[in-house]
């Protein structure tokens, strides 16, 4: 506009439009749809990249078949569900070929062979759905790399509901084989082979089939089979996030509060599991009343877990340094770190507000560094509990007068985030509020930068502690506001990383229309020109460039695949599933066509 404006007018005449649309349509034709800069990775190179040891691995000559890129991925996880899977089989067969020989199967015939064997899977899987949320567990033992290595820990939620899955199929078995086919059998069966065979666990007298569900056994187990019906539905998608489609009534009385609260049933199934394993009337021996000895250790480890976190919430009871707010009804909070208070990047807390409740506890990724003196999480406002601390801290913040709500804080806890340090190359994508587990990332890469040029050796060594070679950050959103959200922490990134380039941020805004449209091509100009001008995008408000519309990730992926050749790349995501599913077939399209491995992770609480 400057070069039209020949007379210094400060102003262009509507004839002089066409010449600037011109400049702009061809500078845009000669970009790609968003431009990469061909940087190399800091200490590395395109062809060869180091492993965790500081040895350099050869690049490969061939991409993987899809056999072997569906091996590297699953084996984790295909190895515990097939041991889950063949132990569940093993005991149903166990127990029910010892009934086969019982004689109760002379009144109820193979439907008590078939009960009793469900009811072993059950005791197990009762035991089982524990241990995948005992947290503090599963966060210790991350970091053994040897376990670390070989038990898929990111799985850990989807594993307790395969587990769930499971307890609703032997529960199916076990009380719809009882119900309909052992009790009418006999209550129905001939006194004589009655006598004969099972009736000392009746008192010598043949029940009625009312009878049968009025003892001990089949009340308890009545109990259990609904409190968990409870449980189980109100823990599905629709429910526990309140979807539209369900009737307004029901919505009213779902949620995540009522998911939270019904899930703790679970304290009343197992004393009713006791009680139910206790009163068998068809065995006497105390022996063959197991269910004890398998949920013994997993109860008490889970029980263990609640009073440690109680233990240590209570000692850490933070002081807010500050509190903001962002458009979006987004929360910023920066808390005092606790003495002793360590933690690795990518790593979440749970927050809890006595003062909105003194029992829920909320996950929230940790932005700030592990190097920071201190906490900070930015809290999206999408339920009933963020909304109230969201209103809590905004009259805080406005009033000026009276102090910030007391909050208190568990954690840290480990998460698909915290494996970044196994991969050379990382590309971690963000949607919305989807990008807070990658911002104390881009801090660490920053820092082990940053110390490693400090070293006299001049040699970069890969290893745990200093983190990736390089990162890309793509966050995509719709308000243009959202950039407010971290705009500090892009600057900051932006110019320490100015010279290495071993961070690369791109913005997406997906409200506006494709570069090159020509119902975007004004504010492409008024972006292109402010951006030259003053070093700043106009829509971020940051060094960073903001790109228009949806990403091409399939561009995205085959850039990444030929500057980073025979590279392992961490991609790791946080938002909706459905882009998940099309990042793990890019992931394995690329592996498989190319010589760089993409391996995915996504987040998951």
């Amino acid at each position: 506009m400057e070069s039209l404006d020949k007379k210094n007018k400060g102003y262009i005449e509507i004839s002089q439009m066409g010449s600037l649309f011109k400049a702009t349509t061809s500078l845009s034709n000669s970009k790609a749809h968003f431009p990469m800069k061909k940087v190399p990775a800091a200490g590395s190179s395109t062809q060869n990249v180091q492993n965790t040891s500081g040895d350099f691995c050869e690049e490969r000559e061939e991409p993987m078949s899809r056999t072997e890129v569906l091996f590297r991925t699953y084996w984790r996880r295909a190895w515990i569900v097939l041991v889950w899977l063949l132990a569940c089989l093993g005991l149903f067969v166990w127990k029910f070929v010892q009934y086969r020989h019982r004689s109760g199967f002379e009144v109820m015939g193979y439907c008590l062979s078939t009960a009793k064997g469900a009811a072993e899977t059950l005791k197990l899987n009762m035991a089982l759905v524990l241990l995948p949320v005992c947290r503090n567990t599963i966060t210790w033992l991350r970091k053994h790399r040897p376990i670390n290595s070989v038990i898929p820990f990111n799985d850990n939620i989807n594993f307790h509901k395969l587990i769930a899955g499971g307890i609703v199929v032997g529960v199916i078995l076990h009380g719809g084989t009882h119900l309909a086919c052992d009790f009418p059998r006999i209550s129905e069966s001939d006194k004589s082979i009655f006598r004969q065979t099972i009736a000392s666990g009746f008192g010598y007298h043949r029940p009625t089939y009312a009878q049968i569900l009025a003892t001990t056994e089949v009340a308890s187990g009545i109990g259990m089979v609904v409190l968990m019906g409870i449980a189980f539905a109100l823990a599905t998608k629709w429910p526990r996030r309140r979807s539209p489609v369900l009737p307004v009534s029901l919505r009213r009385v779902t949620g995540y509060n009522t998911f939270w609260y019904s899930h703790h049933l679970f304290v009343l199934v197992y004393a009713l599991l006791i009680i139910h394993s206790m009163f068998l009337f068809l065995t006497d021996k105390l022996m063959e009343k197991t269910t004890w000895m398998y949920i013994a250790f997993p109860v008490l480890l889970y029980a263990g877990e609640r009073i440690f976190r109680a233990i240590r919430s209570g000692s850490y009871e933070v002081d807010i340094l500050k509190a903001s707010l962002y458009p979006g009804k987004v929360l910023y909070l920066k808390m005092q770190k606790p003495e002793g208070f360590k933690f690795h990047s990518g790593m979440y807390i749970f927050i809890q507000c006595p003062q909105i409740s003194p029992f829920e506890w909320h996950p929230f990724s940790l932005t700030s560094g592990p190097q920071e003196d201190y906490l900070s999480v930015h809290i999206r406002t999408l339920g009933d509990w963020s909304y109230q601390i969201y209103d809590l801290f905004q009259e805080a913040v406005l009033s000026r007068s009276q102090g910030c709500p007391k909050l208190y804080i568990d954690g840290p806890y480990g998460s698909a985030a915290q494996d970044h340090v196994k991969y050379d190359i990382l590309v971690l994508i963000g949607l919305g509020i989807g990008a807070t587990p990658f911002i104390s990332i881009l801090k660490d890469v920053v820092k082990g930068v940053q110390t490693t040029q400090n070293d006299h050796s001049g040699l970069r060594q890969c290893s745990l502690t200093k983190g990736p070679l390089k990162a890309y950050l793509y966050w995509v959103t719709r308000e243009p506001n959202s950039f407010d959200w971290f705009r500090d922490v892009m600057k900051e990134i932006s110019i320490s990383t100015k010279k290495q380039s071993v961070v690369e941020m791109h913005n997406f805004l997906t409200s506006v229309h494709p570069e090159g449209d020509i119902r975007s091509a004004l504010l492409s100009v008024i972006q292109a020109l402010h951006l030259a001008k003053n070093g700043t995008d106009i829509v971020s408000r940051t060094p960073i460039h903001t790109h228009f519309a949806r990403p091409n990730w399939f561009n995205i992926f085959s850039r990444l695949a030929r500057k980073h050749g025979g590279a392992k790349i961490g991609v790791f995501y946080c938002g909706p599933s459905k882009l998940a599913r099309e990042l793990k077939k890019l992931c394995t399209k690329f592996s498989t066509k190319t010589t760089t491995r993409f391996v995915f992770h996504k987040e998951n609480y």
